[in-house]
C-alpha cells in the first residue's frame, strides 16, 4: 500500500516505487485527502524523472532533516529544533524549490501576527537562508534561491553592573548563588559552564579551568585563567559534590534563573538584567579597565572579535592620542591665559 499510517505517528505516510527509484517519508499531515494529493504528486515528479530525465525536486521536509545531519554538532541545535517545528506549519507539503519570496513573507506575517520581535523573526529567518544555500551550494538540490533579507533589528545597549549594583546583589543572595555570580564576574563562563563545571576540569596549583570544545558554544577548548578570588571560591566548594564545583545541598545545580535570583535582583534594586547579563558585565568590566579587544576575546572565547566589537565603546583610551587640542594651543597655554583673564577680571 503506498499510502499508509504508523503506530508512532498521527501522520499519513508515502510508499512509492518508480523505475528502480524509492521514496518513503511522511506527509506531515493526519488529513487522508491532502495526503493523498501530496502522494499523487510526488508519484507524477517520480515518474517525471525517471522517464522524461527532469532533475529531482525536494520537499522541504527532506531538506529539514539532511540540514539536522549536517549540523549535528551545533551547540544552538535544540533552539534550532524548535524553530524548524514552527516552520513545519507553515512549509508542510512545500517543495523546497517552491520556497520564494511569497512563502517567507507569509512566513514573517505570521511570526509577527504571535507578535514576535524582528529578533526572533529573523532568527527563523536565518535557519531558512542556510538549509537553501546547503541546497544550493552543497547539495546541488537547487540551481538558485530566493534572498532572505533579514528584518532590522534595533540596536540594545549592553547591560551590565556597576560595581555598585553587583556588590548590592550579592548581599541579597543565597551563599551558593553568590558563590556562582562571583564566579561568573571573575571568568566570564556562560551559565551552562559554570553549572556543568566539573572537579576534572580544575587546576588550582596552575590556577586554571578549562572548557572542552563540546561545552563551548563556539565548539573550541577555552583556558579559563583563574584570579585569587575565583580560587578562593573554588576552595570553598570542596567536599560539597564529589562530581560539580557548585551545588546546593548535596545536589548540583542545574538552574540558576530561579525565584532567588528574581527575589534578590528586586531587593537589590536591579532592573532588565538576565543571568547571561553577568558575562556582558565581566566583559565591560575588562574593556573599562584597558584589556585589549583581541585579549578579550580569547579570554571569553568569542570566534571572531567582531563579537567583541560591541564593547569597544566602553573604553576611549586607545584614542587618546588622536584627540590633544583641536586649536594648536597646548593646554600649559590655555591655563595661563584662562589665569591671566582672571586677573584681568
Amino acid at each position: 500500500m503506498s499510502l499508509y499510517k504508523r503506530k508512532d505517528s498521527p501522520h499519513w505516510w508515502i510508499k512509492l516505487h518508480v523505475n528502480g527509484r524509492r521514496l518513503q517519508e511522511s506527509t506531515g499531515t493526519a488529513d487522508r485527502k491532502r495526503a493523498q494529493e501530496l502522494h499523487d504528486k510526488l508519484k507524477a515528479e517520480l515518474w517525471e524523472q525517471s522517464r522524461l530525465g527532469v532533475k529531482p525536486g525536494y520537499s522541504w521536509q527532506q531538506a529539514v532533516l539532511r540540514w539536522l545531519d549536517d549540523t549535528e554538532e551545533k551547540a544552538s541545535r535544540r533552539d534550532d529544533i524548535n524553530r524548524l517545528r514552527w516552520l513545519h506549519v507553515h512549509l508542510e507539503g512545500v517543495m523546497l524549490s517552491e520556497v520564494d519570496r511569497y512563502k517567507l513573507d507569509a512566513v514573517i506575517s505570521a511570526k509577527k501576527g504571535e507578535g514576535a520581535s524582528n529578533a526572533t523573526i529573523n532568527r527563523h529567518l536565518a535557519i531558512v537562508r542556510s538549509i537553501l544555500r546547503k541546497a544550493v551550494h552543497e547539495w546541488g538540490w537547487l540551481d538558485s534561491m530566493p534572498k532572505v533579507r533579514m528584518l532590522p533589528e534595533p540596536k540594545q545597549r549592553i547591560r551590565f553592573l556597576t560595581k555598585d549594583e553587583a556588590e548590592r546583589l550579592l548581599a541579597e543572595l543565597p551563599a551558593h548563588l553568590a558563590d556562582m555570580v562571583r564566579f561568573s564576574l571573575e571568568t566570564g563562563l556562560r551559565q551552562a559552564n559554570v553549572t556543568g563545571l566539573l572537579w576534572n576540569q580544575l587546576d588550582l596549583v596552575r590556577k586554571v579551568a578549562w572548557i572542552h570544545p563540546d561545552q563551548a558554544k563556539a565548539r573550541k577548548a577555552i583556558a579559563v585563567p583563574l584570579s585569587d578570588v575565583a580560587v578562593e571560591i573554588i576552595r570553598r566548594q570542596l567536599g560539597k559534590h564529589h562530581t560539580h564545583v557548585f551545588s546546593y545541598r548535596g545536589q548540583s545545580v542545574s538552574r540558576v534563573n530561579n525565584h532567588a535570583w528574581t527575589k534578590a535582583l528586586g531587593r537589590a534594586g536591579i532592573e532588565n538584567f538576565r543571568w547571561h547579563d553577568l558575562r556582558h558585565t565581566w566583559a565591560s568590566w575588562h574593556v573599562q579597565r584597558g584589556t585589549p579587544l583581541h585579549v578579550l576575546q580569547e579570554l571569553g572565547g568569542w570566534e571572531s572579535v567582531e563579537m567583541v566589537k560591541r564593547y569597544a565603546h566602553l573604553s576611549g583610551e586607545h584614542l587618546a592620542q588622536y584627540v590633544t587640542s583641536m586649536t594648536g594651543c597646548p593646554r600649559r597655554v590655555v591655563t595661563n591665559r584662562l589665569r591671566s583673564e582672571t586677573k584681568k577680571g
